[in-house]
């Protein structure tokens, strides 16, 4: 059974004795269905950009590099140069059931310098086109170890995210020669562009 998180909480994605390499980082959302009467007056509207990125940072929880590609994969972006980390591709729209943008990463080819792979969702072109989180609804994180198609976890993000166009969803670090994932869910209120998210760990 996968653990299902709150926010805050931090788990060990292994057990004594298992070995852990690859895994799938799946990210999900759906967009909340606007009333039909402000469908009518709203005019027609905007599908809502989400795209889920991941920062790389050092022990110090600082990027650890300066350039935008050795620390950071996004759709701009879709392959780190080790090839521990490859985005699966953009989403435009959210559409659909299940993930709607993955991550594979693999554990074993990190260079040691990542300690910590933050996944990050934004919404592109937010203030332009004036939509924030508070019109997105089941947002969730979930780890998948690839090897056995087993869930690890998952957490399911439940807070009031209004006026907020960035989400640190959730952390992947090492500790103690282990792999664990915390659940951050932090709002982030002007990440229209990643550069944004970026200066929280520079």
């Amino acid at each position: 059974m996968p653990v299902n998180l709150v926010k805050g909480q931090k788990i060990s994605l292994v057990k004594e004795g298992d070995r852990l390499s690859r895994l799938m980082v799946g990210l999900g959302w759906d967009e909340v269905q606007r009333g039909f009467l402000s469908s009518l007056f709203g005019g027609a509207k905007a599908d809502i950009d989400c795209d889920a990125s991941v920062i790389l940072c050092g022990a110090d929880g600082k990027l650890v590099s300066r350039s935008v590609n050795d620390c950071l994969v996004y759709f701009g972006n879709l392959r780190h140069a080790s090839g521990a980390i490859v985005h699966q591709g953009d989403n435009l729209t959210g559409a659909g059931e299940g993930d709607d943008e993955q991550v594979m990463v693999d554990l074993a080819r990190l260079p040691a310098s990542v300690q910590k792979l933050v996944f990050v969702v934004n919404i592109y072109d937010a203030n332009v086109r004036h939509q924030h989180f508070g019109m997105i609804r089941n947002a969730f994180i979930r780890i998948v170890d690839t090897a056995n198609n087993k869930e690890l976890c998952r957490y399911n993000l439940t807070d009031d995210y209004s006026g907020m166009t960035g989400v640190v969803v959730g952390e992947i670090y090492r500790m103690g020669g282990e792999w664990k994932f915390s659940a951050v869910g932090q709002g982030v209120a002007n990440a229209s562009r990643l550069d944004a998210l970026l200066a929280l760990y520079r």
